[in-house]
C-alpha cells in the first residue's frame, strides 16, 4: 500500500482521545477530533482504499457468488446506491449515463467503464469500453459497447442490480439500483442468449458493502474516537446549561459542529429526555428544556472518509448538591453494558445473524436482563447491507438479512436497549438505548474505541 495512506492511518491510529472522569474509554495523546484530514487529503486516502478494495475484495465476492461479470448502470442524480462506493473522489455524482463493468477472467480481474465521460468520471483504475466509434452511434452507443464486449467475452453469469422477487421486506435496497428503464435498454442491446444469463447481483452488493479492508478496520478506531470526542463535548456544560438549553439546541449544535469539521451528518441527531414521574409532573407535556435530574440519551452519527458512525450514549444532569447519578440509573447503564458484552461474545465466525441474536438474548434473560437487540452493519452507509443481528420488532428471527453469515472483516453498530426499574424514581421502569462500533475479524469481535461504562455527568 502506498506510503501516503500508511502515514495518514498512522496519524489516525496513534492519536487517541483524552480520558474523562465520566466515561471509561482508552486514554492517549490528544483528541481524534483535532486530527481530521483536509478535504483534499480525505479524497487521496479514500481513493487508495477503494482501489485496494476493487482489486482484493470485489473479485473474491464475485467468485463466491458465482458471477463472472457484474454491471452497474445508472444516470446522473439517479445513482445506483452502490455506484459512488465504486468510484474515486472528488466526483460527487455520476456523469450522464454511467456504466461500470467488472469481469473476472482467467487473465485477471478487469475493470471497465462505458460511461459517457470515460474513466475521468469514474477513476483511473477503469479502462474505457466506450470509444469514439461508439460515440458516433448516438445515445445507444454506450450500451452497444457493453453488448459487444459481452458477446466477445462470453460470460456465464451476468450480475445486475435488479431482482424480480423481493421475499423479505427487511432486505436492504442497496442491491436494487438498476432502473426498469435501463434494464429494458440493456436487454434490447444484448443477444437473447446473454439476456438469459442475467442474474441478480444483490449478494455481490451486500458482500461489497459489508466487507472492510485492513485500512478501513484501522480507521474505524479513529472514527469512533471522533464520535466520542463530539459526544463528550455536547454532554457537558460547554454546550448544556440546565434549565436553559433545549434538546433541539444540542441537536443543531451537533449538525453545525460536524459541518465545521468537514464531516457529514448522515441523519438528524436526536437528544431524548428520560425524566422521573415527580419531575415530569412539574413541566408541560413535551417540555424539551434539559432539566436537573434528567437522564439524557443521544443518537448521533457522521460520515468521514466515506465511512459512517452511529452512536448512542447516556448522560445525567446533576441536581444541586449531587455528585453522582442515582444508583438505579447507574444500574440501568450497567445492564446495558452487560448486554453489549454478551452480544460481542456471541459474534462468532460462520454463525448466522439469527443464531447470534437468539443466543445473546437467552444469555441475557438468564442473567435477568430485559433488553432488545438490533445491531446492524455499518460502513459506506450507516444502515449497511449485510448481517443483521435482530430488529426492534423482530427479536427471535429476521428473515433475509438475519440469515446471512458473519464473516471476518466486518464492522457492526452494536445497537440495543435495556429496561430497568429505578427505585429513586418510584420503581418506574426506564428504558434507554446503547450503541457503539465494533470490529469483527478472525480473532473475534472487539470495540473500535471502547464504550462508556459510566454516565456522562453534566453539572
Amino acid at each position: 500500500m502506498k506510503k501516503t495512506i500508511i502515514s495518514a492511518i498512522g496519524i489516525c491510529v496513534l492519536t487517541a482521545i483524552l480520558s474523562a472522569a465520566q466515561i471509561d474509554l482508552p486514554s492517549g495523546q490528544g483528541r481524534d477530533i483535532d486530527n481530521i484530514l483536509s478535504q483534499r487529503r480525505q479524497a487521496e486516502v479514500y481513493n487508495e482504499i477503494v482501489a485496494w478494495r476493487l482489486d482484493n475484495i470485489l473479485p473474491r465476492i464475485m467468485r463466491r457468488e458465482g458471477i463472472d461479470l457484474w454491471l452497474v448502470i445508472c444516470f446522473e442524480y439517479a445513482e445506483d446506491p452502490v455506484f459512488m462506493s465504486l468510484t474515486t473522489r472528488p466526483r460527487m455524482s455520476a456523469r450522464r449515463l454511467s456504466i461500470l463493468l467488472f469481469h473476472d477472467t482467467p487473465d485477471g480481474f478487469k475493470k471497465f467503464t462505458a460511461s459517457w465521460h470515460g474513466p475521468s468520471a469514474c477513476g483511473p483504475m477503469y479502462t474505457a469500453l466506450f470509444t469514439s466509434a461508439y460515440r458516433q452511434k448516438g445515445a445507444d452507443g454506450q450500451l452497444l459497447a457493453v453488448a459487444d464486449y459481452i458477446k466477445k467475452a462470453d460470460p456465464k453469469k451476468i450480475g445486475i442490480n435488479y431482482a424480480e422477487h423481493w421475499d423479505y421486506f427487511d432486505d436492504f435496497s442497496h442491491g436494487l439500483g438498476l432502473s426498469a428503464f435501463f434494464k429494458a435498454k440493456l436487454e434490447q442491446a444484448l443477444d437473447p442468449k446473454y439476456k438469459a444469463r442475467l442474474v441478480s447481483a444483490e449478494n455481490v452488493c451486500a458482500g461489497w458493502y459489508e466487507t472492510r479492508s485492513p485500512a478501513e478496520l484501522s480507521l474505524y478506531r479513529h472514527l469512533a474516537g471522533i464520535g466520542h470526542d463530539l459526544i463528550r463535548e455536547f454532554f457537558s456544560n460547554a454546550v448544556i446549561t440546565p434549565d436553559v438549553t433545549t434538546t433541539a439546541d444540542v441537536e443543531w449544535w451537533f449538525r453545525e459542529r460536524v459541518a465545521r469539521l468537514g464531516l457529514e451528518a448522515w441523519f438528524q441527531p436526536s437528544i431524548d429526555i428520560r425524566r422521573s414521574p415527580e419531575d415530569a409532573a412539574k413541566f408541560s407535556k413535551g417540555d424539551d428544556v434539559i432539566r436537573r435530574g434528567d437522564l439524557l440519551h443521544c443518537d448521533v452519527g457522521f460520515r468521514y472518509l466515506e465511512l459512517a458512525t452511529d452512536m448512542q450514549h447516556n448522560a445525567y444532569v446533576l441536581r444541586q448538591g449531587e455528585a453522582d447519578a442515582p444508583q438505579g440509573l447507574k444500574d440501568l447503564l450497567r445492564k446495558g453494558n452487560r448486554l453489549q458484552e454478551i452480544l460481542l461474545g456471541e459474534m462468532k465466525e460462520g454463525r448466522k445473524g439469527n443464531e447470534i441474536l437468539v443466543a445473546a438474548l437467552a444469555k441475557a434473560k438468564a442473567e435477568g436482563i430485559e433488553g432488545s437487540i438490533y445491531a446492524h452493519p455499518i460502513g459506506f452507509y450507516g444502515h449497511g447491507s449485510g448481517v443483521m443481528l435482530g430488529m426492534p420488532e423482530k427479536q427471535s428471527f429476521v428473515p433475509g438479512t438475519g440469515e446471512r453469515v458473519l464473516s471476518p472483516n466486518m464492522v457492526h453498530s452494536i445497537e440495543l436497549s435495556v429496561s430497568h426499574a429505578v427505585p429513586e424514581w418510584g420503581n418506574t421502569r426506564v428504558s434507554t438505548g446503547f450503541e457503539d462500533e465494533a470490529i469483527f475479524t478472525k480473532d473475534g469481535a472487539r470495540w473500535a474505541n471502547g464504550y462508556p461504562t459510566m454516565l456522562y455527568l453534566i453539572k
